[in-house]
């Protein structure tokens, strides 16, 4: 089995050698997640540097997704700690979690009848007192979250009559207006064609370089997981099978242990980062 990338000595991965805490956006310590009593990731440690693009990979019910729900809030964690931006977020509010990070989940949804400028809208509740009127800065804000999404020309258009991939812009925009420096998503590629994939991957890209926005996100492509990632994260059996580069992680070795795939990957000329361009099942009947 192929050895775990860049482990440091008190437990935790890391894919740079940053020593200041500062150096990282999010980190988890000893953390385990489950659903009800049945504990999925029993142990799960990794810090996760500020301004990249992460994404997690690994078979169905691996528990990548479980991981990043844990992260956001949505599902309790069993135990541990979740660090973001150097906060413990169990001795946080979740309005004060909600300044620090936005969650898209997978298949996030909301009445049709909502304009793209109603649901932008909603990224300024942590922001918000009392009876929640937005001020001129809120407004100032939705109309720059959706101008960054290319989605402004829309705002009244309710979501209902949105293209896929033009609905995944839209939710993005909420998430941007939230004003965080750390967006997570949940397989935010499912559902759409290839040219829409792009567009939501290219423009995650563009905020990570222009605002230096921190993505981490689960992604079942790894063609594009290896692409538009700093980092990638493969998960197997609920635990860490490795962490760093695509080059270090997006391995034939990782297909067959991760996926039971047997893939040949070849580096793309255009990115210079690995690609799977053939793959069948791993038959490891030699092993036994």
């Amino acid at each position: 089995m192929q050895e775990k990338t860049d482990k440091q000595n008190n437990g935790v991965l890391n894919a740079d050698r940053a020593d200041a805490r500062s150096a990282f956006a999010v980190k988890t310590e000893n953390l385990a997640v489950g659903y009800d009593k049945a504990i999925i990731v029993p142990k799960f440690d990794v810090a996760l540097r500020k301004g990249g693009i992460t994404s997690i990979i690994g078979a169905n019910g691996c528990g990548k997704s479980t991981v990043l729900k844990a992260i956001g809030r949505i599902i309790p964690k069993a135990g541990g700690a979740i660090i973001v931006n150097d906060r413990n977020v169990s001795e946080l509010k979740n309005k004060d979690i909600a300044k620090e990070l936005a969650v898209l989940p997978q298949t996030p949804t909301a009445p049709g009848t909502l304009t793209c400028f109603e649901l932008v809208s909603y990224g300024r509740f942590p922001y918000q007192k009392g009876f929640g009127k937005m001020s001129k800065e809120d407004k100032e804000i939705v109309e720059w979250a959706l101008e960054a999404t290319n989605m402004l020309e829309y705002r009244d258009r309710e979501i209902a009559f949105l293209s896929g991939g033009q609905r995944q812009r839209v939710w993005i925009a909420m998430a941007l207006a939230q004003k965080t420096g750390i967006i997570l998503l949940d397989e935010p590629t499912t559902y759409l064609d290839l040219c829409h994939q792009l567009e939501v991957l290219e423009l995650l890209k563009k905020l990570n370089k222009e605002n230096g926005t921190t993505i981490v996100m689960v992604l079942h492509d790894l063609n594009l997981a290896s692409r538009y990632s700093d980092e990638l994260l493969a998960m197997k059996h609920g635990e860490i099978y490795a962490f760093g580069t695509p080059k270090k992680v997006f391995t034939e070795d990782m297909l067959k242990e991760c996926f039971r795939i047997d893939g040949r990957i070849v580096f793309d000329d255009r990115t210079g980062k690995p690609l799977c361009v053939s793959y069948d099942i791993f038959d490891d009947k030699e092993r036994i």
